[in-house]
């Protein structure tokens, strides 16, 4: 077959099946013409998953006559002139509506401001009707019924009109942020009326229009500069987390994006607070020179490359890591909501007993007078490292370079002072992991072992930054048996561990001998450590090294150098640990990102005894 031009209708389909994948498509196609309108309305009505129709109205600036015959046209557009490296508009390619067009049956109603009349034209499978005067309001109409019906292949690809219904709401809820001056109303037969009113230059009220109302309390703000590059908008706390990655929102340049590039960022800022398989809330802006950004990466417009990536991937990083250090000591509030609902539900006192509390004898964890002594310094648990480490030379613990009261074992009435903290004062110890705090309007529970584990995390980070992590020598080295490909891939690393305070070599075949352990991590579960470390850097890439994964080694080490469940702790050393918290970025969560402590206000308990 010799070389020939290919048909208009044919070179259509062929860019159709690039820009137009699904109906989700149509309407991004369509919403984004309608901003570029300047569109202060738009309505978007579905039906058959955007399969059978999706009808666009807005109140643009409209089309004349002559616009409306080239607007169907393939490379038409009054967006773009002769350079692609100043790019302002959210289209430019000339590209959707003839693409959409030749798979579809598109009809075109468009009224420009003091016209007389509407103009209208129509194309079904790449063929075009002639133009017709129409009545309309100023604006634009688009109408697209049986989508895909020239290409019928592709149908087979679509999936349910359920699925199909929803991914037309995100792509909408994602132009919505993006565009807060917008009123958008989506409805139609096979789905609820979704209305979200203009909120004018307030981000976070569209925000919460769309993603709920809770966004404000558990999120915090950005607003980063760094080579001319802006970052603003918002970033969840490290316990506000989804089971997905469909919460994180990017705009540059007022472009909603789905870049993988900025996605990895914000997972990356977040590495070491939240668990596996949980994924951040995040809304960001980022704002730079159109000339730094290529938008033309693939006709649907969602990726974009950066001149300089590893700029804006630094700029991301570092403004969320510093949002979370300054902000990070909080805890969702959403779990102290969801605990106050859980008391208030009748299934939280369905099979209650029907004893009286005041049959039963004190309760709380801490031990009482008499069974071991009164004295930090002479508690059979010892204190917990870096808190109450440092004694006087009465056996009073110092904390911070001040000596605190001696307290009786049991006794949990401390300074007043103390529950003007944060954290308040400790007052008791439940079920040996628990610790309840009294603040000056309200309570506070603390998981002993998360609330540590973060906290010797964070020291650990600190020492690595600073240099090598102090280490204790073993008096005897504890050997443990292992595979001998994990015997192998901890003796390569060997002095990457020793940078961590973990000393090791080869025991012969199949065991390794630790002889030094980080100091920090005190009487610690060497075995478990080893064997742990082992089994993450077998899943690493052999090629890197354990400086590349820092955090996720100081994460590990931490877990077992941290007091385990189960300890029991005297007043001093809860209040210890209560007062480093509080001076701890990021304590609010621990390592895996579970909140390690949750918080009521005293007026919230006063509801669920109806006393208020």
């Amino acid at each position: 077959m010799r070389i020939h031009q290919l048909p208009e209708t044919l070179i259509n389909q062929i860019a159709a099946g690039e820009v137009i994948e699904r109906p989700a498509s149509v309407v991004k196609e369509l919403v984004e013409n309608a901003i570029d309108a300047g569109a202060r309305r738009i309505e978007i009505a579905t039906a058959a998953g955007g399969k059978a129709l999706v009808r666009v109205i807005d109140d643009g600036s409209g089309m004349d006559a002559e616009d409306l015959a080239l607007a169907v046209r393939r490379h038409c557009t009054s967006k773009l002139d002769q350079r692609l490296d100043d790019i302002r508009t959210l289209g430019f390619r000339g590209e959707a509506l003839p693409s959409i067009g030749s798979v579809a049956r598109l009809t075109l109603r468009s009224r420009p401001r003091d016209a007389a009349h509407a103009n209208e034209v129509s194309l079904a499978g790449g063929v075009a009707t002639p133009l017709k005067p129409a009545a309309a309001n100023q604006g634009t109409t688009v109408e697209v019924r049986d989508l895909f019906f020239a290409t019928p292949a592709r149908l087979k690809f679509l999936k349910s009109d359920r699925a199909e219904t929803a991914a037309i709401t995100e792509v909408v809820r994602r132009i919505a942020i993006a565009f807060p001056s917008v009123r958008f109303t989506l409805s139609g037969p096979d789905r609820s009326t979704l209305d979200l009113p203009a909120t004018g230059e307030d981000r976070l009220a569209r925000i919460a229009q769309v993603l709920g109302s809770e966004f404000a309390a558990n999120t915090i703000g950005l607003d980063a500069m760094r080579e001319d590059v802006g970052l603003a908008g918002h970033v969840g706390l490290p316990t506000w987390n989804k089971a997905n990655s469909l919460a994180q929102y990017a705009f540059v340049n007022g472009r909603p994006v789905q870049d993988k590039q900025i996605l990895s960022a914000i997972r990356a800022a977040y590495s070491d607070t939240l668990p596996r398989g949980r994924y951040p809330v995040a809304v960001l802006w980022i704002t730079l020179d159109p000339a730094l950004v290529d938008v033309n990466v693939h006709p649907a417009k969602a990726d974009v490359r950066f001149r300089d990536p590893g700029l804006v991937r630094g700029l991301i990083i570092g403004a969320i890591r510093q949002a979370l250090t300054a902000g990070g000591d909080r805890a969702s509030p959403s779990a102290s909501t969801d605990l106050a609902q859980a008391f208030r539900s009748p299934e939280a006192f369905g099979k209650a007993p029907q004893t009286s509390l005041a049959h039963h004898g004190s309760f709380g964890g801490a031990p009482r007078p008499g069974n071991g002594g009164g004295q930090a310094g002479q508690s059979p648990s010892r204190p917990l490292a870096g808190f109450a480490s440092g004694f006087s030379e009465q056996g009073q613990p110092e904390i911070s370079g001040a000596v605190m009261p001696s307290a009786r074992m049991g006794e949990t009435e401390t300074e007043p002072s103390l529950e003007t903290h944060p954290l308040g004062a400790a007052r008791t110890q439940i079920h040996e992991n628990y610790i309840v705090a009294q603040t000056r309007d309200g309570l506070v529970i603390v998981d002993q072992h998360a609330a540590h584990e973060r906290l010797v995390f964070e020291r650990m980070k600190t020492a690595l930054r600073s240099g090598r992590v102090p280490s204790q020598i073993l008096l005897l080295p504890e050997i443990i048996d292992l595979a001998e490909d994990d015997c192998d891939r901890l003796a390569e690393r060997a002095a990457d561990l020793a940078e961590f305070g973990l000393v090791l070599e080869r025991f012969g075949p199949g065991a390794i001998a630790v002889r030094e352990t980080p100091s920090m991590l005190g009487d610690t579960d060497v075995v478990g450590l080893v064997r742990d470390l082992a089994d993450e850097i077998a899943e690493w890439d052999s090629t890197a090294g354990l400086s590349d994964r820092l955090e996720a080694v100081a994460s590990t080490m931490a877990c077992h150098g941290s007091v385990r469940s189960g300890r029991r702790l005297i007043p001093e050393e809860m209040n210890a640990l209560l007062r480093e918290m509080e001076r701890t970025p990021g304590s609010g969560q621990c390592n895996h990102g579970r909140p390690t402590y949750i918080e009521l206000k005293l007026a919230d308990i006063e509801k669920l005894f109806s006393r208020r």
